[in-house]
C-alpha cells in the first residue's frame, strides 16, 4: 500500500457509554406535539420509544466488532486525516470500487453490502460479480477528521477520494455515492474522468431543461410537484445546516436525544416504509448504529458544515464518463433520464426499482448489490 495509512481500531471507551447513559436519563422531554402524526416531526411517544430502547436494549459493542471485522485505516490526505474502510475480493480481478456515503448516513450503510460485493459466490453470484471495495468516511463525519478551517467542499472531496484510490494502487475505478456521495461522484466524474471505468449514482441531480419544464411528461409534473412540496416542507434541516451549522452543532454535541431524533425523522421521512415507522424499513439498531457513529464522535457540526460549504455549489459539469443509475421511488428526488442525458453524455444503466428510498445499500442491499452486478456487467 503506497498510501501512508495507519491501521484503525473503534475503540469507544466505556467512559462514553456511561456518559451516554447518563445524558439519556437527564433528558429533558418537550410536550407532546399537536397533531396525530409526523407533520411537526417526530412523535413524542415514537421517540421515547426509541430512546427507552437504545438506553435499554442496544448493544455499541456489537456494532463496534461489526465495523471492526474489515480492515480499517487513517490515511493523511491534503492535511486532513480520512478513515476508510479497505476490503479486497480474493478475487485479483474484481473492479475497484469507492462506495461514498451522505447526510445522515456513515460507513455503517454499507455493512450490509460487503460481503455479496466481494464474496459474490456465497451470495448468489459468481466471480466475475466481484469488487474491491474503498468505504470512505467524508471529511468531518464519523471517524474522519474534523476540518479546521473553510474549503473542504465536494470538489475537493473528490480530488482526496482520487489520491486515496491511486494511493491504493487503484489507477481506474468505479465510484459510487448517494446523497453527497451523490456530488463528491459526480464532481470526480467532472474533475478526474481519466481515472474513472464509470459512476454510479443512487441520487441524480438533473434539473430539466426549460423545454423539458414547459412541457412536462405526466410522470414528470407529478415529480416536479413532489420536490415543489418537500421544497415547503422538508428542507428545513438544509437550510439550518447551510447557513448556521455552529448554533445547531451545541444542541447536536450535547443532546444524545437530540442527535438521534434529528437523524431519526429523515430516516421516516426517505425511507420506503409505508407511512408509519422507520422500522418498519430497517431493524431500529441499524438506525442506531447509524446514530451512534454521529454521536460517539461528536460530529454532529462537523458533518453539518459541508451543507454551509457545499450546498450551494453542487457540482455542474458536464460528463462523458459511463455513468450507471439506480433509481429508487422514495428517493427524495427520483431521477428523470431524459433530464440525465443534459448533463451525462454516456449512460450505461438506468434501474427503475419498485421499492426503496434514500439509503439505498442499507435499506434495500439485495437490490443494490444486483444494480451493481447489472450495471458493471459490460466493464469486465
Amino acid at each position: 500500500m503506497s498510501l501512508n495509512a495507519r491501521p484503525f481500531t473503534v475503540e469507544i471507551p466505556q467512559s462514553a457509554l456511561d456518559d451516554l447513559a447518563t445524558r439519556i436519563d437527564l433528558t429533558r422531554w418537550p410536550e407532546k406535539e399537536t397533531v396525530g402524526g409526523w407533520e411537526q416531526g417526530v412523535p413524542l411517544a415514537e421517540a421515547r420509544r426509541v430512546v427507552e430502547h437504545w438506553r435499554n436494549a442496544y448493544d455499541w459493542r456489537r456494532c463496534e466488532a461489526q465495523i471492526n471485522a474489515h480492515d480499517n485505516f487513517l490515511a493523511e490526505i491534503d492535511g486532513l486525516d480520512i478513515h476508510f474502510m479497505h476490503i479486497r475480493s480474493k478475487h485479483e480481478n474484481a473492479l475497484p470500487m469507492v462506495l461514498t456515503h451522505g447526510w445522515p448516513g456513515s460507513v455503517i450503510e454499507f455493512l450490509k453490502v460487503v460481503e455479496p460485493l466481494t464474496n459474490p459466490e456465497a451470495h448468489g453470484g459468481s466471480a466475475a460479480d466481484a469488487f474491491h471495495l474503498v468505504i470512505p468516511s467524508l471529511p468531518g463525519y464519523g471517524f474522519s477528521g474534523k476540518p479546521t478551517a473553510t474549503g473542504w467542499t465536494v470538489q475537493r472531496t473528490a480530488d482526496a477520494w482520487d489520491v486515496l484510490m491511486k494511493g491504493l494502487g487503484y489507477d481506474r475505478y468505479i465510484a459510487q455515492g448517494g446523497d453527497w456521495g451523490s456530488a463528491v461522484t459526480s464532481a470526480m466524474a467532472i474533475q478526474n474522468p481519466q481515472s474513472l471505468l464509470a459512476i454510479h449514482l443512487n441520487m441524480i441531480i438533473a434539473p430539466a431543461s426549460p423545454e423539458q419544464a414547459a412541457d412536462p411528461t405526466p410522470y414528470e409534473k407529478e415529480l416536479m410537484e413532489r420536490i415543489g412540496v418537500w421544497a415547503k416542507q422538508g428542507r428545513g434541516y438544509s437550510e439550518e445546516q447551510s447557513t448556521k451549522p455552529q448554533t445547531l452543532a451545541y444542541s447536536l454535541v450535547d443532546s444524545p436525544v437530540g442527535q438521534a431524533m434529528w437523524i431519526y425523522e429523515k430516516f421516516h421521512g426517505w425511507t420506503d416504509h409505508g407511512g408509519r415507522s422507520p422500522v418498519d424499513a430497517f431493524d431500529l439498531d441499524e438506525i442506531l448504529d447509524n446514530v451512534m457513529v454521529y454521536w460517539l464522535t461528536a460530529s454532529g457540526g462537523s458533518s453539518a458544515r459541508l451543507y454551509w460549504e457545499s450546498l450551494g455549489n453542487w457540482p455542474q459539469g458536464k460528463s462523458d464518463v459511463p455513468l450507471a443509475v439506480s433509481n429508487f421511488p422514495h428517493e427524495i428526488m427520483p431521477g428523470v433520464r431524459r433530464w440525465a442525458e443534459n448533463r451525462y453524455s454516456n449512460i450505461i444503466h438506468w434501474g427503475d426499482l419498485e421499492k426503496g428510498g434514500h439509503f439505498a445499500a442499507f435499506e434495500q442491499p439485495e437490490l443494490f448489490v444486483s444494480e451493481m452486478r447489472e450495471a458493471f456487467a459490460g466493464l469486465r
